[in-house]
C-alpha cells in the first residue's frame, strides 16, 4: 500500500485492532446517536452564531462587525490549526479518549460563552470551544468508521450527514428563536446535548487504538499555522479601517506569508508533520481538498451575508431571518439521502460540481436582484433554496471522496485535514466579506457593498466547480503488491 503518513508507516500495513468486539445493532444505534450528537453540536454551532451575530453586536455596545467577526474567525483559526494534530493523536492513541475529552471541553466552553460579558471574553471562550471541537470532529468520523463494518460505512457516513442536515435545517429557526429571547441561549442549548453524550458515550463507544505508536505530531507547526492564518484574517478584516496600503496591513500579510512558508518548509522536513506531503500525492484527496477550501469560502461568506442582509438592511428579527432561510434547509436531509445515488450516476466529482454551481447561482441571484425595500419572494427565496441544497450536495460527497482512498490508520488524520482546509476557507470567506462591507452606513451604500461581496462569493463557488470537474471518473491509485 502507498505510504501516506510518515508517522504511521508501519501501521498502514495493518488495520488498527479494536479493543472490544464488534458492536451489535442496538449498540450501534447508541454509538451512532452519541457521535451524531457531538459532531452536529460542534459543526452547527457556527451557523447558530451567524444567526445571532447582530443581536450580540447590539448587546455589546461599542463593538463593530469587524471586532465581533473574531468570534467566528478566531473559532475557525484555532479549530483549523488543531484539527490535524488532534486527529493524529487520536490515530496513534485512543479515538474514544480524544472524542470524550473534546466533548467535555466543548461543553464547558459553551457555558463560558453563555456568561461572557464583552467581546474579548466571548472570543476567548470561543477559542476554547474550538479546541474542544478540534478533538471532537476528527475522532467522530474515526470512531464511526471503526465501529461500523465496511459494508455499512457508506450508509453510516450518509446518515451522519443527513442528521447534520436536519440540524442545519432547524438551526436558523432555533437559533433565531433563542436569539430573540437572549443570544446566550444559543450556547446554553449545547449543555444538555454535551452531558448526554458524555454519559452514554463513556459506556458504549468502542476503544480503538492504533497498532503502533508513531512520533508526536508537530505542535510547533500548528502554532505556525495559527499565526499565519490569524495574521491573514487580521489584515483582511482591518484593511478598510487601517487602509489596504498601510504598514500594519502590509505587515500582517507579510507575516502571514512568512509563517506559512516556514510551516511548509518545516512540514517537509519534520518526521511527523501537521500535514504529511504523502497525503497530497493521492489525487482524490488533494483535488477534493482544493475544492473544499473554495467551497468553504463561498459558503461562509454566503451564510454570514444572508444573516446580515436580512437583519441590518431589511430590519428582520433573528427569528424572522431564520425562518427566511428555512425553506431550503428543510430540503437538505432529503437531498443528503439521495446524494449517494446521484454520485453513482454522475460520479462524485459531478455531484460536488453540481452542488457548488447551485450555491454560486443562489448567491448571484441575490446580487442581481438586491433591493433596499424588502422583497422576500422576488429576491431572497430563490437563493435561500438553491444555496442550502448546493451546500449539502457538496458536503455529503466531498467527505466521502476525501477518505475513500486512505488507509484505515489515516481516517481521522485525513478527515481532520479536510475539516482544517474548510475552516481556513471559512476564515477567508468571513474576513473578505466583512472587509467588503467596510464602513458603509447608508442603505444604498450597503446594497452596493453587499453586491460586491456576493460577486466575490460566487466567484469562489465557480472556481470550486472547475476543480471538482477534475474528479470526474478519476481512477483511484492502485495499491502496491
Amino acid at each position: 500500500m502507498t505510504q501516506v503518513d510518515s508517522g504511521t508507516n508501519a501501521a498502514t500495513r495493518a488495520a488498527p485492532t479494536p479493543a472490544s468486539p464488534p458492536a451489535r445493532s442496538p449498540r450501534l444505534g447508541l454509538i451512532f446517536a452519541v457521535i451524531c450528537g457531538g459532531f452536529a453540536m460542534s459543526n452547527l454551532d457556527m451557523m447558530i452564531v451567524n444567526v445571532a451575530f447582530p443581536a450580540i453586536e447590539r448587546d455589546f455596545h461599542g463593538s463593530t462587525a469587524a471586532d465581533l467577526s473574531w468570534a467566528l474567525s478566531g473559532y475557525s483559526i484555532i479549530f483549523a490549526a488543531l484539527l490535524v494534530p488532534f486527529g493524529r493523536l487520536a490515530d496513534r492513541s485512543s479515538r474514544k479518549g480524544g472524542f470524550m475529552l473534546g466533548l467535555a471541553v466543548f461543553t464547558i466552553a459553551s457555558a463560558l460563552c453563555a456568561v461572557a460579558q464583552n467581546v474579548p471574553m466571548l472570543v476567548g471562550a470561543r477559542v476554547l470551544q474550538a479546541a474542544g471541537a478540534a478533538a471532537l470532529v476528527p475522532t467522530s468520523l474515526g470512531l464511526l468508521l471503526a465501529a461500523f463494518p465496511p459494508e455499512r460505512r457508506t450508509a453510516a457516513i450518509s446518515g451522519l450527514t443527513a442528521i447534520g442536515g436536519v440540524g442545519v435545517a432547524l438551526a436558523p429557526i432555533i437559533g433565531g428563536a433563542l436569539a430573540n429571547a437572549d443570544w446566550r441561549w444559543i450556547f446554553v442549548i449545547n449543555l444538555p446535548i454535551g452531558v448526554f453524550s458524555l454519559i452514554v458515550g463513556q459506556r458504549v463507544l468502542p476503544s480503538s487504538k492504533a497498532a503502533e505508536r508513531g512520533p508526536l505530531p508537530d505542535l510547533l507547526g500548528s502554532v505556525l499555522l495559527i499565526l499565519g492564518v490569524g495574521l491573514l484574517a487580521l489584515g483582511v478584516v482591518k484593511a478598510p479601517e487601517w487602509g489596504w496600503s498601510s504598514g500594519r496591513v502590509l505587515g500582517s500579510f507579510a507575516g502571514a506569508a512568512l509563517f506559512v512558508i516556514v510551516f511548509l518548509v518545516r512540514s517537509g522536513r519534520h518526521p511527523s508533520p501537521v500535514v504529511s506531503f504523502d497525503l497530497w500525492r493521492i489525487p482524490s484527496f488533494s483535488l477534493a481538498n482544493v475544492a473544499s477550501i473554495l467551497f468553504a469560502i463561498c459558503f461562509s461568506a454566503m451564510l454570514l451575508s444572508f444573516m446580515l442582509w436580512c437583519q441590518s438592511v431589511w430590519g428582520y428579527s433573528a427569528l424572522k431571518t431564520g425562518l427566511a432561510f428555512a425553506p431550503g434547509t428543510f430540503l437538505m436531509p432529503i437531498v443528503a439521502t439521495f446524494s449517494g445515488r446521484l454520485a453513482k450516476r454522475i460520479s462524485p466529482g459531478g455531484v460536488i460540481a453540481l452542488g457548488c454551481a447551485l450555491l454560486s447561482a443562489g448567491v448571484l441571484w441575490w446580487a442581481s436582484t438586491a433591493q433596499v425595500a424588502p422583497n422576500y419572494l422576488g429576491m431572497v427565496l430563490p437563493g435561500a433554496i438553491l444555496t442550502p441544497i448546493g451546500a449539502i450536495l457538496t458536503l455529503t460527497t466531498v467527505i466521502a471522496v476525501v477518505t475513500k482512498d486512505l488507509p484505515p490508520t489515516a481516517y481521522a488524520t485525513g478527515s481532520a485535514v479536510n475539516t482544517m482546509i474548510r475552516q481556513i476557507g471559512f476564515v477567508v470567506g468571513v474576513s473578505v466579506f466583512v472587509a467588503t462591507l467596510g464602513t458603509a452606513a447608508t442603505p444604498e451604500a450597503l446594497k452596493t457593498a453587499f453586491q460586491h461581496g456576493w460577486i466575490f462569493t460566487a466567484a469562489s463557488g465557480v472556481a470550486a466547480v472547475l476543480v471538482s470537474l477534475l474528479l470526474i471518473r478519476r481512477p483511484a491509485p492502485k495499491p502496491a503488491a
